[in-house]
């Protein structure tokens, strides 16, 4: 059995992500191993900033003013990301298995690529105009921490993050 892939993702992967990662599997039986964050870790100024360069300015304003979001209702929101994510994946490589990650979503990857000496990680993200440009982003932060290549796919498409 080939070495595992660990995936870190936001998003509830689809069919554009699922032949993004089969093009990695390559018809192989690599275990796949999904990561889905309860707590994305949002920073308020960040997200301001990103959604005034997405020129999105009510939503921009509109999260500026929100409150915590309810732990119980990130967990359930994580939950769902991760059962359509699994769905998406199914049949790939030697069989996909996931779960929710406590904690910082880049802790959990890096723990989780240790634990089972994963070859390979890769983070699924929608773009984030501000990380990614002071590369500030997971798959930076992962790949500084693990040593190893982190593959940065924005979902929903082919397009590939700079990590």
């Amino acid at each position: 059995m080939s070495d595992p892939i660990v995936i870190l993702t936001e998003e509830p992967l689809g069919p554009d992500d699922r032949v993004n990662i089969a093009k990695l599997v390559d018809g192989g039986d690599a275990p796949l191993v999904v990561l889905v964050p309860a707590n994305t870790e949002r920073h308020l100024l960040v997200d301001f900033l990103e959604n005034l360069s997405l020129l999105d300015i009510a939503k921009a304003f509109r999260e500026l003013t929100a409150q915590s979001p309810d732990p119980a209702a990130e967990r359930a929101e994580a939950s769902e990301t991760l059962s359509a994510s699994l769905a998406a994946l199914a049949g790939l490589g030697g069989g996909v298995t996931g779960e929710v990650v406590d904690g910082g979503a880049v802790a959990g990857l890096v723990s989780k690529v240790r634990a089972l000496d994963a070859a390979q990680a890769v983070v699924v993200t929608r773009p984030h105009a501000i990380a990614d440009t002071f590369h500030t982003d997971w798959a930076n932060k992962a790949q500084d921490q693990l040593g190893l290549p982190v593959l940065h796919l924005y979902a929903g498409s082919g397009f590939i993050g700079d990590s």
